[in-house]
């Protein structure tokens, strides 16, 4: 779809789910007669009307029933078809990992997983709505491409790239309505392809999701300390741009990994397996959801809690410099 800026402050307030679910499904499915959507129930949450309204031969919901929602979006991609299957981040990982693993991973069906409210995004409805997990999982499911847009903007990029592709796919949406808004103008989007946002020579900062916003705004911050930053969008997960990374790696005193999901098996674990084999590299500080379960509060008042608001995460990255 054309990029305009007008359309990019639109999707800003739609957030990423509403992005892709109202806007880009429903375009996509005029040039695209094979693209069906399939979800758990989730239909009218999701933003899915639209889609249903105008291809209801197309649509499936199948209840509260993720493992039955990926067993049919399997059915018909072995039948030709291009299925995004979509729910609940939480509930799409975990409750159907299994038959993500053998559908998507062993048999490699061309279907493409939408995780909406990804991280502490659910709020007050607790840790088991949270997915804290969902990178750590997919990553382990071989033949599987692991994504997480920076905003509403990529979030629709992300989606025609998907669209384009026939390999399975988890996307990870972060944040909710008025996402905050990271790309302003038209640019180059390529899965595997992380996007340098920055120059610095200081520390490299490496984000995921709506933290890439934050982590800007955190640079500067650290900018006014003399602290200079590179920002990375390292919007696909797997497989990583080791290109992109071993350039940090070589030219940074410090790398440093942000992203709203647990400090273990995501992208920060991802970028230090990727070190891991290399020698005389930088140290890194993963800065993460911590490897426990906390109390059920508002998404925003728990990621000042666990340090990955603007402000906190200049001041982490201040104390490693110091």
């Amino acid at each position: 779809m054309e990029f305009t800026l007008s359309k990019a402050r639109m999707w800003s307030r739609l957030g990423q789910r509403g992005t892709i679910c109202g806007v880009i499904l429903p375009e996509l499915a005029k040039t695209h007669e094979n693209l069906w959507v399939i979800t758990a129930d989730l239909g009218l949450l999701s933003g899915l009307d639209r889609f249903r309204r105008e291809n209801p031969g197309r649509f499936i919901n199948t209840g509260i029933a993720e493992q039955n929602m990926i067993g049919v979006a399997a059915g018909l991609a072995m039948e030709g078809n291009l299925a995004f299957a979509t729910t609940y981040a939480s509930f799409i990982t975990m409750r159907a990992f299994e038959q993500i693993r053998h559908n998507l991973g062993y048999q490699k069906c061309n279907i493409k997983l939408i995780g909406s409210a990804a991280g502490l995004a659910m709020g007050m409805s607790g840790n088991t709505h949270y997915a804290m997990e969902d990178i750590a999982l997919m990553r382990t499911v071989p033949n599987m491409t692991v994504l997480s847009p920076a905003d509403s903007v990529e979030a629709a990029k992300m989606t025609e790239a998907l669209a384009e592709s026939d390999d399975p796919a988890y996307m990870r949406l972060t944040g909710g309505l008025n996402c905050p808004m990271v790309y302003h103008e038209d640019y180059d989007f390529q899965i595997g392809r992380g996007i340098v946002l920055k120059e610095g020579k200081d520390a490299a900062l490496i984000a995921s999701g709506t933290m890439v916003s934050e982590t800007l705004k955190a640079a500067e911050l650290l900018e006014k300390d003399g602290v200079s930053c590179t920002i990375v969008d390292m919007h696909t997960i797997k497989p990583l741009d080791m290109d992109l990374l071993r350039r940090l790696f070589a030219s940074h005193s410090l790398i440093v990994t942000i992203e709203e999901h647990s400090v273990i098996g995501g992208l920060g674990g991802a970028v230090a397996e990727a070190k891991a084999g290399l020698s005389n590299m930088p140290p890194q500080l993963i800065l993460g959801l911590p490897d426990a379960f906390g109390k059920a509060a508002d998404g925003k008042y728990l990621l000042e809690q666990y340090g990955l608001t603007a402000g906190r995460i200049a001041e982490k990255i201040r104390d490693v410099l110091s």
